[in-house]
């Protein structure tokens, strides 16, 4: 079984670290903090799941799911927003998604964020 790759783009290198030492021996961990990169990294590294935050300056998350969405060789690479703008409660309300595309509540327990970036690897 190969190990799936995941891509991470977060402002915060905090956010990006504690990720690294939670999921990184789960997954192949890639990550920026510069959302601009997220095009080229997609297409060297070929990820199989994007985690993306949605409150970034210059470029946020709504901007990198429109940029996804509309290249022909990457518009296939499921992209979930992580977010600490939402709490878990709006996430309900919203059925899960935020602009179209999986939102994860960033407060959300580890154990949840794994069994849900596991369901949409699948998918």
């Amino acid at each position: 079984m190969t190990t799936k790759r995941i891509l991470v783009v977060d402002d915060d290198e905090a956010v990006i670290e504690w990720l690294r030492v939670k999921i990184g021996t789960r997954y192949e961990f890639i990550s920026t903090t510069a959302p601009q990169r997220v095009m080229d990294l997609a297409r060297e590294q070929e990820p199989d799941l994007i985690l993306c935050d949605l409150d970034m300056p210059e470029m946020d998350g709504g901007d990198v799911s429109a940029a996804l969405f509309v290249d022909e060789e990457l518009r296939h690479i499921p992209l979930v927003f992580l977010t600490g703008a939402v709490t878990p409660q709006d996430i309900k309300s919203l059925q899960g998604r935020i602009g179209g595309r999986p939102a994860i509540p960033k407060s959300v327990p580890i154990v949840e964020l794994i069994e849900r970036i596991e369901q949409l690897m699948q998918a």
